[in-house]
């Protein structure tokens, strides 16, 4: 009998030690409110002004839902994974079914004392920098120059300033990164991007249109970051260097691109130029701090981009940012962040714009407060605005486009729970 029991209690204690070594957390954001945007734009002597108000959803933090989980391996290492799924709370389909639907899904493993890889659908090294120096905490609307992830801003507003293209890429597939351990305050990340596609290509003429489908279809790249951190100063230094390789398909009789195969990416909102087989480089440089002063933190952002043909570098398009903000608590339960910034956008040659090869000034600021209910629990109110100005535009003809200028905000206010 005693045997019996000291059996059982063996077995019991080995399950809960086995269950305590593996855990799975479920986590998520829901995050709804209303909120309205407001923007005009000028193009010579025609002013077009738009006026919104709406509910919407994720306006200071993305909905999302997401499942994470770690597993003791002995010895100082682990497992882990996380998969998580951008959420439409206030639409018919609750999962979001765009691009963002699939955030995050990815298996790593950890050693104490070393870091950690990981493999799949990621953010990258310059977007996790960002999240750690943005004064807004990456929010979703208007009036943050370097955090650019909604293209209409909450509420249909002019969003973080994509209208003259987004700053920076904030994650991909088919990818591996790593993560050291902390040295001396130093922490190095790494990233790189393994999406071949290559197979023999076939020509198909219809009318006055060769359809070419097959060939190269590659994403690839890579990316370095590193960390440092000493009592309440925290820096951060990061680049990537994206390539993008695929050939056009539909291509009219006069060379023009008719349609492009599904995944080409588009980028700052145009396409690549009408060269069969373009290949465009994107480089992304990233710097940022935070310093706490105790009463309030403050923060200081740089970004640069430019996407340009390999094939002629002097087609490209530029977007450069830089951006201050402040954050503090006024009580223990409010708190409240402004931050204000300055940017600039220049284009040549075709893949800039098909039109000509824009210059423009950017000007952006925004102000946001949260009341605290609970740790997990809060109302928001958020103000932004975005604005483009001293806009000109050289025609491909070489002829002066219409002098062009807008400006738009938007506002919202919401709760946000975080589970």
């Amino acid at each position: 009998m005693k045997k019996s029991l000291f059996a059982i209690a063996a077995v019991t204690a080995f399950a809960g030690a086995a269950q305590a070594q593996s855990s799975v957390t479920v986590y998520g954001v829901m995050d709804i409110g209303i909120g309205g945007s407001n923007t005009r734009v000028a193009n010579g002597s025609t002013v077009n002004k738009t006026t919104s108000t709406a509910a919407y959803d994720s306006g200071e933090s993305t909905s999302r839902l997401g499942f994470k989980g770690t597993e003791d391996l002995g010895g100082g290492a682990s497992a882990f994974f996380t998969v998580e799924l951008g959420l439409k709370p206030d639409n018919s389909n609750v999962v979001n079914t765009a691009n963002t639907q699939n955030r995050q899904s990815f298996v790593g493993l950890k050693k104490t004392g070393l870091g950690d890889i990981a493999l799949g659908t990621q953010y990258t090294t310059v977007y996790n920098a960002v999240a750690k120096t943005d004064a807004g905490n990456t929010n979703n609307f208007a009036g943050d120059l370097v955090y650019s992830a909604n293209a209409t801003g909450a509420a249909g507003g002019s969003g973080n300033g994509t209208a003259n293209g987004d700053s920076f890429t904030i994650r991909a597939n088919q990818m591996v990164t790593l993560n050291s351990e902390t040295y001396a305050g130093f922490q190095a990340h790494a990233m790189a991007i393994l999406n071949n596609n290559n197979s023999s290509q076939t020509t198909t003429i219809t009318g006055a249109t060769t359809s070419i489908t097959g060939g190269i279809n590659n994403q690839n790249g890579w990316g370095l970051g590193l960390d440092y951190t000493w009592n309440k100063l925290f820096v951060t230094a990061n680049y990537m260097g994206l390539t993008a390789k695929n050939p056009y398909v539909n291509v009219s009789s006069n060379g023009q691109v008719v349609s492009q195969p599904t995944g080409t990416p588009a980028y700052f909102g145009v396409t690549q130029g009408s060269t069969l087989g373009t290949n465009v480089q994107d480089n992304q440089f990233y710097v940022g701090g935070t310093y706490d002063f105790g009463i309030l933190k403050a923060y200081a952002q740089y970004i640069t981009r430019k996407v340009s043909l390999e094939q002629n570098s002097g087609q490209y398009f530029k977007r450069s940012a830089e951006q201050i903000g402040v954050r503090s608590f006024i009580t223990p339960t409010i708190e409240a962040w402004v931050s204000g910034g300055l940017g600039r956008v220049t284009g040549n040659g075709a893949i800039s714009s098909a039109s000509g090869q824009p210059t423009a000034n950017l000007t952006a600021w925004q102000l946001g407060s949260n009341y605290w209910l609970s740790k997990r629990t809060n109302l928001y109110a958020v103000y932004g605005q975005v604005n483009t100005s001293n806009v000109s535009n050289i025609q491909a003809s070489g002829a002066a486009g219409n002098p062009a200028s807008g400006n738009g905000s938007n506002y919202g206010v919401g709760v946000r729970h975080t589970f």
